[in-house]
């Protein structure tokens, strides 16, 4: 019959043999390179936001001087009552087109956080890829020395 191998003992070797120092259980420098590689992609992300919203209040405060400057005229006083009716037609008329064109510049906006954010996650996610699969072969290296060592150990 065939003797059974004693696993208790070459795992006891192997987990002695293997430091648990958690500074020495993970490869710092690959822990080091994910934080860089996040600490980057954060502060993309907030130069893509900000850059958003100064376009954005860039163009709501263009938007409301024009309709100060256009509502000027509806509350000048008129000489006939119809000037009223007509002065706040054109005014109307104006908002709908300003609003039309703000509201496309908004749109282009957003457009453009959108598309810088899909590149952003894009780029962040291989670099993440990257930095975890560095430390999956790295940790697995580490492993594999130890469980040889264990197993010479063992024998």
């Amino acid at each position: 019959m065939a003797k059974t191998e004693d696993f208790t003992k070459l795992m006891k070797d192997m987990m002695g043999a293997y430091p648990m120092d958690m500074s020495k259980m993970m490869d710092m420098s690959a822990l080091q390179e994910s934080f860089k590689t996040q600490a980057s992609f954060g502060e993309k992300m907030s130069k893509v936001a900000i850059e958003a919203a100064d376009k954005s209040t860039e163009i709501s405060s263009k938007w409301t001087k024009a309709t100060l400057a256009k509502i000027g005229d509806v509350a000048k006083v008129k000489d006939e009552p119809t000037d009223y009716t007509k002065a706040l037609t054109e005014f109307a008329s104006t908002q709908a087109e300003m609003a039309a064109e703000h509201m496309a510049a908004f749109a282009e906006v957003a457009k453009k956080v959108q598309m810088e954010t899909i590149e952003l996650m894009l780029a962040t996610g291989k670099d993440v890829s990257e930095d975890m699969t560095a430390a999956a072969k790295k940790a697995t290296e580490d492993m594999t020395a130890v469980a040889k060592k264990a197993t010479a150990a063992a024998k």
